[in-house]
């Protein structure tokens, strides 16, 4: 069983290299990092950072930053140093020496904090092989491998050569491990993909809710769960923290013309993830994959929410959500001064989801796009099949029925689907407009 490692708060000391390249960027990226480290239970004393073109091969940071760096471990008695870019295993190695504590990259800080957050067996599956792709290029021949924190069968290796270092066997250890856990996450997924196979089969479309880590997704998810969900008690966790959500979470949602939708609460992005993270939580975010449409979530309140947007957007590249249709709702006006809200100009939204008024203009939106290929048809249904007038009844939007001598006439709003389904039964051929 993967359990998660419980962290006291630790004193630590950020830096970072101002690589001429990354400069416009920057100043972002440290504040992130130090709310990532906030959420990790660090607290940060002080941050270092250097100007250079390139990082230094050996110890990334110059001679002169490295001795400013031990300067701030000794006066602050910190007993780390987290940095904003993923280093090489020599490069924390030598820094390691060279300033006799911890060195934590950015890219282990991350995959900590998910190893925290993860509490399904799917989250803590998919951080654990993140972890171990992490920890393969970084063994020492020095260092014990740590055995309980991994899943999988932990069997041990048979036909170990007598000349076999510790080091290759580690590696073999490791390279053994992922793939058991590649293995059920594969086992996971194909049932995840007979059930949205299923989905899709009823006809009904799917809306994932996407973009950066505490954007205010899971605050959405609840009021559209409150106001339309089929079972409205299911709600998400929330919180304001990095990474309260791991997991995506489908709900459905019946709106009051009985049309149904699937809505999806997936993982935050940050900028920088591991792409490790991003390869073991495919599975997670293929409800965005598969997704009707995408809500983009934007906390409109965050000064650098334009370079979050760029940041899901490369994210949504990276794990293919690409060429679907997306509304962008920039959450969280009520922080603002001066912003009108709740508003719309095309598939743009201005909002609040903690605000009355903003989430059903936000479904009306949703809507307009889910159904757009949706048809008003005007049927003339047999008494003898009356079953088919239950079923319009369940599952579309019936505007007006009447009976008559020869069966039910309705008049209904129906998918694609359900005209193929009913077509026989059309009373004119002329599509009436909605």
């Amino acid at each position: 069983m993967i359990e998660n490692e419980q962290h006291p708060v630790q004193r630590v000391i950020l830096a970072g290299l101002v690589l001429t390249r990354q400069r416009d960027a920057f100043d972002y990226q440290m504040l992130e990092l130090t709310n990532l480290a906030l959420a990790n239970g660090m607290s940060a004393l002080q941050t270092v950072t250097q100007k250079v073109d390139r990082p230094n091969a050996a110890t990334y940071f110059g001679k002169g930053k490295v001795a400013e760096l031990k300067e701030a471990v000794t006066y602050h008695h910190a007993a780390m140093v987290v940095t904003n870019d993923e280093l090489s295993p020599s490069q924390i190695r030598n820094l390691e020496a060279e300033l006799g504590v911890v060195v934590m990259d950015r890219t282990a800080l991350i995959l900590d904090i998910f190893a925290s957050r993860a509490k399904t067996r799917v989250a803590k599956l998919q951080v654990a092989m993140a972890r171990l792709h992490y920890q393969l290029p970084r063994l020492r021949t020095s260092m014990n491998v740590r055995l309980d924190q991994q899943s999988g069968g932990g069997g041990s290796f048979t036909n170990r050569g007598a000349g076999e270092t510790q080091l290759e066997m580690n590696r073999r250890y490791i390279e053994h491990q992922i793939a058991d856990l590649r293995q059920e996450l594969a086992h996971i997924e194909a049932g995840d993909q007979t059930r949205r196979a299923k989905r899709q089969q009823q006809d009904i479309k799917n809306v994932a809710l996407v973009g950066y880590t505490n954007a205010g997704k899971s605050t959405i998810m609840n009021g559209l769960v409150k106001a339309y969900g089929t079972k409205q008690e299911k709600t998400v966790f929330q919180a304001d923290m990095l990474f309260a959500t791991l997991d995506t979470s489908v709900r459905k949602l019946q709106l009051p013309d009985k049309r149904e939708l699937l809505l999806s609460d997936t993982v935050g992005f940050v900028s920088q993830l591991p792409h490790s993270l991003i390869a073991a939580f495919k599975a997670t975010l293929a409800e965005a994959v598969h997704a009707d449409l995408l809500v983009q979530v934007v906390d409109y309140a965050d000064e650098h929410y334009q370079d979050m947007m760029l940041t899901t957007e490369k994210t949504l590249k990276e794990v293919g959500a690409v060429d679907i249709p997306m509304i962008t709702v920039y959450n969280k006006a009520d922080k603002l001064v001066d912003v009108a809200y709740p508003t719309r100009t095309e598939d743009q939204l201005i909002i609040s989801a903690v605000q009355p008024g903003s989430l059903p203009l936000l479904i009306e939106t949703i809507v307009e796009h889910l159904f757009a290929d949706s048809a008003q048809r005007t049927l003339l249904i047999p008494f003898e099949a009356g079953q088919l007038v239950a079923d319009l009844n369940e599952h579309a939007h019936v505007h007006e029925m009447v009976y008559l001598e020869n069966g039910t006439q309705l008049t209904a709003t129906l998918s694609p689907r359900q005209q193929a389904i009913y077509e026989p039964y059309f009373v004119t051929d002329e599509v009436v407009d909605k």
